[in-house]
Formats: structure tokens, C-alpha cells, sequence
């Protein structure tokens, strides 16, 4: 049913389902995602992210279940949902022969702007996105993180109310990932609602407000980043040893200290251990103690709350280095 107002959710969707022959790449997904903000989305590698927010750009129908974005249903109503839409991918798709003034004017022309309009959108654009002192320059001399800020700027020259926005930051340098950050905050603050994937945690971290994760083409869980830290317990420690030789020994030293399961995360020399109530001092003072009797090096250590890389990892048995975006049949 086509809503004339603005809806409460941005996207929802019930049931969605759709296959490619034997795998089920989206399997009975329920999702909501609130108008504003930041809220990203994130799997493992075949967990079906790319599938889902296919179906919510229209680019996929789905099999079964149902789909709105921004009020509208992606099946019946395909073209009022690309109206609202913009789908930036993970590499600049802006034209580095021209310059950034005329990309942007170009991308306003295109979009129905006068070339007066256009001209007045480009420069308050560049300026917003710190591009104004390289608006003259062609693209090509732009470094990644310019480029990416100005690929983003261009998904704005008409102000989309929803943007999808896949690994933004994918391949940058941490300055030009700082800098993407601001930009995305920037088109917050404007009423764009952002639906973000990422194969980095820290930026889910930072950037959202909500957060679901997926697996097996199901939401397996899904809120807040302090909410799902909390979700698999209060404390975790953190030992790096010196040498990740010795991995093996370790952690079978401190599950039998500890009681509890000792995973090794992407980095062979870090190993953590999710340790709960009043005695978990005791406990991670006990391990390393026992550390230190076997000849096991310790470089450092570490007593705190989960970080979202060891949520995903108890959600879906996967790090984060495991993390990728293209996992589906095309």
C-alpha cells in the first residue's frame, strides 16, 4: 500500500526469502530499520547481506515475504522506491577526467537540476565534504579518500532520504577513513537515513546507532553497539603473547584456569576469554599467573568489555578477518 506520509521505518521487511537454485541466500529475514541515523548491517561471508540489500534497492525480487522502503513495496512499487533511493558501491564511480565541480554539476543536470541549481548544489557540496580547494583539479590527482568523499558527495546532489552505503572505506589509508566518517555524519545531520555495510567492525563501531548481524540469511540479532556488547557478557581478557608460537600451550593453560573457552582471533598472537562476575580479576590474575610457570611470554594484557568484533565472533562463529561483502550468486 503506497503511504503518503513519512513512514516511521525507513525499511521493513517480514519474511524475506529468496534463493539462487539449492542455497538460500535470504531465509525468512525480519528486519526494521528506524528513519534516521546510521544503522548498519553486517555477516559473515555467504551470510547474505549483499542478497538483502539487493532486494531493498530493487536491483533483486525477493521469493517470498515482504519488503518497504521508505513506505513503499520494492515489489509493486519499484520506481517509488528508486525515487527516494541512492546506492553507492564500494569503488568511485565519478568520472576522474572531469573535475569535482563538474561531476557534481553534471550529476545535477542529470538529476533534472537547473544549471544554476546545480552549480549552487556542487559548491555547498564540495565545501561540506572539505573538497572546495580541489574543486578545479580532475579527479585522477585526487587521492582515494577524496575521491570517495567526492562519490559519496555526488549520491547527495539530490538529497536522497535513504543511501545505501557498501564498504565506504574499504582500502583507505586511516586519515582518509576519518575524513568518510565526517561526511557520513555530515549527511546525517541532513535527514539522510543510512543503511551501511562494512568488513570493519570499528566502523560499525563509530558510525551507528543500531546494528544488526546476519547469518544464514537471518537476523540473528540486532541493536545497539552497547547492547549487543553486553549481549555476550561483562568482561573478556585479552593476553598477547610475545611469541604466537606459543598459542597452543596457552590457551589450553588458560582454559584450565579459567574454565571457559579461549578463542584466537585473526591475529594468532591474541587470544581472549570471556570472564563474568565479582571473581573475574581473580580469574585473569590466576591464568596469567599460570602463563608465567610455563615459560609463556606475555607482551600484554587487558581487562574489559567485549569489543564488537568478539559479539560477531560469538554470533556467528566468524571474526571479523572473515568478514566480506560479495558473497552471493550474482
Amino acid at each position: 500500500m503506497t503511504t503518503t506520509s513519512e513512514p516511521s521505518a525507513a525499511i521493513e521487511a517480514l519474511g524475506l526469502g529468496k534463493a539462487f537454485g539449492a542455497v538460500k541466500a535470504v531465509d525468512g529475514l525480519d528486519l526494521s530499520v528506524p528513519s534516521g541515523g546510521v544503522f548498519a548491517l553486517l555477516g559473515p561471508n555467504g551470510a547474505g547481506k549483499t542478497t538483502t540489500i539487493r532486494i531493498f534497492a530493487t536491483l533483486t525480487r525477493p521469493d517470498v515475504g515482504i519488503a518497504r522502503v521508505l513506505g513503499h513495496d520494492v515489489t509493486s512499487e519499484p520506481h517509488a522506491v528508486r525515487a527516494g533511493i541512492c546506492l553507492t558501491g564500494q569503488f568511485a564511480t565519478v568520472d576522474p577526467s572531469l573535475t569535482g565541480t563538474e561531476n557534481l554539476v553534471l550529476q545535477g543536470r542529470l538529476l533534472g537540476l537547473t544549471r544554476r541549481a546545480a552549480r549552487a548544489r556542487t559548491a555547498g557540496l564540495l565545501d561540506a565534504f572539505g573538497l572546495a580547494d580541489a574543486a578545479g583539479r580532475p579527479v585522477r590527482t585526487y587521492s582515494g579518500g577524496m575521491q570517495r568523499r567526492l562519490d559519496i558527495a555526488a549520491s547527495l546532489v539530490v538529497a536522497p532520504a535513504l543511501l545505501f552505503l557498501d564498504e565506504p572505506t574499504t582500502g583507505l589509508d586511516p586519515y582518509s577513513r576519518i575524513q568518510v566518517w565526517q561526511a557520513v555524519r555530515w549527511l546525517v545531520t541532513q535527514g539522510t537515513t543510512v543503511l551501511l555495510t562494512t568488513q570493519y567492525l570499528d566502523e560499525a563501531d563509530r558510525l551507528s546507532d543500531r546494528i544488526a548481524v546476519i547469518d544464514h540469511g537471518k537476523v540473528v540479532a540486532e541493536g545497539t553497539p552497547g547492547e549487543l556488547k553486553s549481549s555476550v557478557g561483562s568482561g573478556v581478557l585479552r593476553v598477547e603473547l610475545a611469541d604466537a608460537r606459543d598459542s597452543v600451550l596457552a590457551r589450553q593453560v588458560l582454559g584450565d584456569a579459567l574454565g571457559v573457552p579461549v578463542t584466537q582471533g585473526a591475529d594468532p598472537a591474541v587470544l581472549t576469554a570471556r570472564i563474568d562476575g565479582p571473581s573475574a580479576t581473580d580469574a585473569a590474575a590466576r591464568g596469567l599467573a599460570l602463563l608465567s610457570r610455563e615459560w609463556t611470554e606475555v607482551a600484554g594484557f587487558s581487562l574489559g568489555q567485549p569489543s564488537l568484533d568478539e559479539v560477531f565472533l560469538a554470533l556467528t562463529g566468524h571474526s571479523a578477518a572473515q568478514l566480506a561483502n560479495s558473497e552471493e550468486p550474482a
